[in-house]
């Protein structure tokens, strides 16, 4: 006969656990899911290839109504003690919001109580006395500060299924539940944080949805301040509000709808006296969702802002992936804190999000300044100031050919190595910088623009030409434009989904700015093969990732010298990732892997444009060093390699250090080098 024993886990769950909790009157059909994957796995890169971790998963999670979590069990065999699983059912339970966790052997429960003043926090249960689905309700109720009879109602309000089988992923559930519970308490001004590419947009339908459709807010305005945003947000996940929606256009305002999508430009006109939104009633909007709301909602200035005091009585929810502030402005200090963050960091561990390399080249004009000659002139004759310009003068004020030309001759090689057809988008100084980058691109890649002339195109705010083609540009199934070259226009916004290369010729002084264009390029899209993707920085912009408010680490950066060929170690590094648990990701040669992929999101600001620029030619420009560098296991940075292309000292004897180890560790006699 079999004992307790000699059964697996499994047959713990089917034997013991799941019966139990049939007795308590729990449905087993649609109360109680098991190995719920909750994580996709983090993506871990190694030179060229891309392999998922394991995914995340509870043995038992215990549900009030769908998309309503109230437990989760972790289960072991009976080799196990009672409480061998609790540690992780815990840490289940706090990363999926519940208040209770349990852990059994199949001889019992022991139980975690997580709500505010429990007593006892742990005790034992027998398998005949587990909870029933009502108690742990009211233990939910308890954990969330759901008090009467109307934050009930609110708080179950279902959720939308279009019956294609997409559901929240847990982090948007979780978002979107605090954010119904929070307005069931009576909450006004409440902030969401998520990273870019967590799909914030759905996370407002579902919010929207079940508010509007239980009643609680009947009219809903939600704002944008890109026309690209709302026309996305129309045709993608709001489209189910169908006749219910309108677009507010050219300050044109019909009152027959229940949900409505506007730029805040589209209702002011920056005159008290006409506005736009005065013709509705101050009471007319129930909630107002404010998209992206850092970048101008918090200013008690903006236009946004003159909007939603206007509509004082709504609730206001704003959602930003950047929610900390200026000296200036501060979503935090309008909406409160965050009832829900959920970081880049938390995203790529996760799986949901993609992991990036940087490539950083080191121009000498930028590490070492550039002086003008006391005969320099520049292309009008006239002599230069005479001063020392760097990185914060390139084309702002002083534009030198040369490097325009070597950043584009960077890119090329780049692509050539890896796909010329890779999608790329530039960021530049302004517009005028735009127009010179693609002319510099397209004389350094003629046998791709021979192909077709939309090769490389400029999208930016001014050029009606290059914004016809942002569509196809973000569709992965158009071919062309290739390279985009664009100064603020898609720092935020349109998800370009095969955009494989971030190119970053421009100076980023805003953490904001920094983290929106990094997240360009965050989502993942494995259908296009997408694990991963490539920033190349031009201006040491990427800096600020040792800066605390940047919340995501790269798998690598190097730094490499502009006058250096681009390796195949460079493109395709071979250094090896750590998994997981800290070992060596290794690789199944005859596996379907991908290169560097990427992607974009645009939208954005139209830089405004600098005047009086100087323009000089005959610079000597070259790459001066190259670092590469790879994230420790503590997520410290390592320098992994260094090359240097000065004139003295070790490298006029070996190209690099790499090099010089390479002979000293194989020579038999080891000689002094006297470098003078």
């Amino acid at each position: 006969m079999t004992s307790k024993k000699d059964l697996s886990e499994t047959d713990i769950i089917t034997k013991y656990i799941l019966p139990a909790l049939a007795k308590a009157g729990w449905d087993i059909a649609t109360q109680v899911r098991q190995e719920v994957y909750f994580t996709d796995g983090r993506i871990y890169v190694a030179g060229n290839k891309a392999k998922r971790g394991s995914k995340k998963f509870a043995d038992i999670v215990l549900y009030h109504k769908p998309n309503l979590r109230v437990a989760v069990i972790e289960a072991k065999d009976n080799n196990h003690s009672l409480g061998a699983g609790m540690q992780q059912a815990l840490g289940y339970a706090e990363i999926l919001d519940v208040p209770l966790a349990y852990s059994s052997n199949g001889d019992g429960f022991l139980s975690h109580d997580r709500t505010p003043g429990a007593n006892p926090i742990e005790c034992n249960l027998s398998l005949d006395n587990f909870p029933s689905p009502q108690q742990l309700w009211e233990k939910y109720k308890a954990f969330k500060g759901i008090n009467t009879p109307e934050q009930e109602t609110i708080a179950t309000a279902e959720y939308f299924y279009d019956g294609g089988g997409r559901t929240p992923r847990y982090y948007q559930e979780i978002a979107i539940n605090r954010t119904v519970e929070a307005v069931a308490q009576g909450q006004n001004r409440i902030l969401l944080t998520m990273a870019t590419g967590t799909g914030k947009t759905y996370t407002a339908f579902q919010i929207i949805y079940r508010l509007w459709k239980s009643g609680t807010k009947k009219r809903i305005l939600f704002l944008a301040d890109r026309t690209a945003l709302i026309e996305q947000t129309k045709r993608g996940d709001f489209k189910h509000f169908k006749d219910k929606m309108t677009i507010v256009r050219k300050k044109e305002i019909d009152k027959a709808f229940e949900i409505y999508l506007a730029l805040y430009q589209g209702l002011t006109n920056y005159d008290k006296d006409q506005d736009a939104y005065r013709e509705f009633s101050p009471d007319f909007f129930d909630l107002i969702i404010i998209d992206e709301c850092h970048r101008g909602s918090a200013a008690a200035d903006s236009a946004w802002r003159c909007i939603l005091e206007y509509f004082g009585t709504a609730t206001h929810i704003g959602l930003t992936a950047t929610p900390k502030g200026t000296s200036q402005v501060s979503s935090t200090e309008y909406f409160g804190d965050p009832i829900y963050t959920y970081s880049l960091k938390q995203g790529i561990d996760d799986g949901f999000l993609a992991p990036y390399k940087v490539l950083r080249i080191g121009l000498n004009v930028d590490l070492e300044g550039w002086r003008p000659e006391a005969t320099t002139r520049d292309q009008t004759g006239n002599y230069i100031e005479d001063r020392i310009y760097n990185t914060k003068d390139f084309d702002r004020n002083l534009v030198i050919d040369e490097r325009t030309q070597q950043v584009a001759n960077r890119i090329a090689e780049f692509l050539r190595k890896t796909n010329p057809l890779d999608k790329t988008i530039v960021f530049c100084i302004d517009i005028e910088h735009a127009e010179r980058m693609r002319q510099a691109l397209v004389n350094a890649l003629p046998e791709q623009v021979q192909l077709s002339h939309k090769y490389v195109m400029r999208i930016t705010g001014d050029d009606k030409v290059g914004k016809l083609e942002l569509d196809n540009f973000i569709n992965p199934e158009e071919s062309y434009p290739v390279i985009a070259t664009t100064s603020k226009l898609m720092t935020t916004g349109v998800d370009a989904q095969t955009c494989k290369l971030i190119v970053l010729d421009a100076n980023i002084g805003s953490m904001t700015e920094f983290k929106q264009i990094i997240g360009r390029g965050t989502r993942i899209n494995e259908d296009y093969g997408k694990q991963f993707f490539t920033i190349m920085d031009f201006r040491n912009v990427t800096d600020k990732f040792a800066d605390p408010d940047f919340d995501g680490d790269p798998v690598r950066v190097k730094e490499i010298a502009a006058d250096a060929d681009l390796t195949t170690e460079d493109v395709f590094p071979s250094d090896v990732a750590l998994d997981e648990n800290d070992a060596p990701v290794e690789f199944d040669p005859s596996a379907d892997l991908y290169p560097p992929f990427g992607e974009i999101i645009m939208g954005g600001d139209i830089a405004g444009e600098t005047l009086g620029k100087v323009y000089v030619a005959g610079v000597d420009v070259s790459i001066l060093n190259e670092r590469l560098q790879h994230l420790d296991a503590q997520g410290k940075l390592i320098t992994e390699s260094l090359k240097d292309y000065t004139k003295r000292g070790l490298l006029n004897h070996f190209r690099s250090l790499d090099d010089f180890l390479a002979v000293w560790n194989q020579a038999e006699k080891k000689n002094a080098f006297w470098l003078n």
